[in-house]
């Protein structure tokens, strides 16, 4: 070879070793930009970004979520937090992946694997049971409104969560987060902390990391309460915002659906999935023009400053001290942001409503399971109140542990919405909680919103059918989580995020359980 070639050759292959040198540094880069990929606090985002990067597919998140269910809610701790796995997760999950290669154009909850609580039909092979052993086998022949939403989004139903039996309106005095089918759900920070109800399940599966996000319900501090005693994010929606179809009712003027979640831009993505108009559900076509196309738009930093935000002292009565101190420390901090605290804000009619007993939810109770029990499928044992009330003392061993005093009340109504004491005492409820309750104090002292310490004000904002939502405040010396609450006028959800996401975001309170 002449002296020009071998010059030539050896240029060549310095030229390709360099080449190769600096493509091997660019992927070395690149791989030290993707930290390993860990699925505790991960938030859809970041789930999102992972599956665009293929550092996981959608299989992979169920895989890893099946293993913390394993690891902590049937071992370990305990937690008792799922009452059933989708048996057809895994498969859902690869189906999203093969659809995510030839359509890149997908939603935030395509392929995000969500818990919801088990009495939310899904049609399949899960069970919709509240918890009940008298509805173990109950298989629905319809997904819920919500379910059909999020299957329409392309998210996974990853499992159904543990509740408090009947959402808590089966007797009194039964612990927050047990039902007989499902046993005692824990809370993930402590098991001696109440992990509140009812949507308890929904609540410590999702603080646990045991799925994505959550769907709970609400009809009085449902959803409020169990995100707040778990360092979560709850969303209460107005009435008609989210529809109420296929889900195992209490009080029809109370009852929603809403998220459960981490963060609230985590909660506001599963909100916007959840909405739509259902033809079958007359409060989401009444709801249409307040009802907002996209509530991620409100998910803006800085919107304490000069917002008057009220606090009714009367509502920390119930509050430990510890507790209350944790409240005022977050009322300065949001001073310090440019907040306007009214303090304090009177609700006028706290102690009327206080001191009054109304009809309302107990005979929609009666009223509206019977609707729901007498469409479940044959081989169901129940149909009625009457029926439900019969399976329970005939297996009172394993259904009556703390009996079944709101049941039998409600079976003494007559369940009658036109009657005139109800229709009186739905009256009565609307005045007091609305129009001489929150309106009356939001109006005259100008707020954007009120502040409660976790779930106290739920009982007001749900009669009114008004919406809440409740952020981690901190945590107590023991480490029991607390949230704080703020509730708005019918359809203020934008405000409320604002409010809820600029608090998140100047604290970043929530830290994941010790399990």
């Amino acid at each position: 070879m002449s002296k020009k070639k071998k010059f030539a050759f050896a240029a060549a292959l310095t030229g390709a070793a360099a080449a190769a040198l600096t493509a091997g540094m660019y992927i070395r880069q690149e791989a030290a930009k993707r930290k390993p990929f860990e699925i505790e606090e991960m938030t859809i985002t970041g789930m999102q970004k992972a599956l665009k990067l293929g550092q996981v597919t959608s299989k992979d998140l169920v895989q890893m979520y099946l293993d913390r269910i394993d690891l902590f809610d049937k071992k370990g701790p305990q937690l008792n937090a799922v009452i059933e796995i989708n048996p057809d997760a895994l498969h859902q999950a690869e189906a999203c992946d093969v659809r995510r290669t030839v359509t890149p154009e997908i939603g935030p909850l395509f392929g995000i694997p969500v818990i919801v609580k088990d009495n939310i039909n899904t049609a399949g092979k899960m069970h919709t049971t509240a918890g009940s052993v008298a509805l173990a086998n109950h298989r629905a022949v319809e997904d819920a409104f919500v379910i059909k939403q999020l299957k329409k989004a392309g998210a996974i139903i990853l499992a159904k969560a543990n509740l408090t039996e009947f959402a808590n309106f089966i007797t009194e005095g039964m612990p927050n987060g047990y039902s007989s089918l499902g046993g005692q759900v824990l809370n993930p920070y402590g098991a001696s902390f109440d992990v509140g109800g009812s949507s308890s399940g929904t609540a410590a599966a999702i603080a646990a990391n045991l799925g994505a996000v959550g769907v709970g319900t609400e009809t009085s501090g449902s959803i409020i309460c169990p995100a707040a005693y778990n360092s979560l994010v709850g969303i209460k929606p107005t009435i008609g915002v989210v529809s109420r179809r296929g889900i195992v009712p209490i009080s029809h003027s109370q009852d929603t659906a809403g998220p459960i979640a981490r963060t609230v831009q985590d909660a506001v993505l599963l909100l916007n999935a959840i909405t739509g108009m259902d033809e079958d559900d007359e409060e989401t076509i009444w709801s249409q023009g307040d009802v907002a196309k996209d509530y991620t738009v409100y998910l803006k930093r800085g919107e304490l400053k000069n917002a008057r935000l009220g606090i009714d002292r009367r509502y920390l009565d119930s509050v430990s001290d510890e507790k209350a101190v944790i409240i005022n420390r977050a009322l300065d901090l949001m001073r310090e942001k440019g907040a306007i605290i009214v303090d304090p804000a009177i609700i006028p009619s706290t102690d009327s409503l206080e001191g009054r007993e109304s009809s309302v939810m107990i005979q929609e109770f009666k009223y509206d399971l019977n609707q729901y029990l007498e469409k479940l499928p044959e081989d169901v044992p129940v149909h009625n109140l009457s029926e439900l009330i019969a399976y329970n003392e005939a297996h009172a061993d394993k259904a009556l542990k703390y009996g079944q005093t709101l049941l039998e009340k409600a079976e003494k109504l007559s369940g009658d919405l036109g009657s005139r004491d109800y229709l009186a005492d739905r009256a009565e409820d609307l005045r007091l909680s609305q129009k001489e309750g929150i309106d009356a104090v939001i109006k005259t002292r100008k707020l954007d919103a009120l502040i409660f310490a976790d779930y106290q004000g739920s009982d007001i904002a749900a009669k009114a059918g008004y919406p809440s939502i409740t952020v981690p405040a901190g945590y107590t010396s023991d480490g029991e989580p607390i949230g704080i609450t703020f509730v708005g006028m019918a359809f203020s959800e934008p405000r409320l995020i604002e409010l809820a996401y600029s608090f998140e975001q100047a604290t970043q309170h929530r830290v994941k359980p010790s399990l």
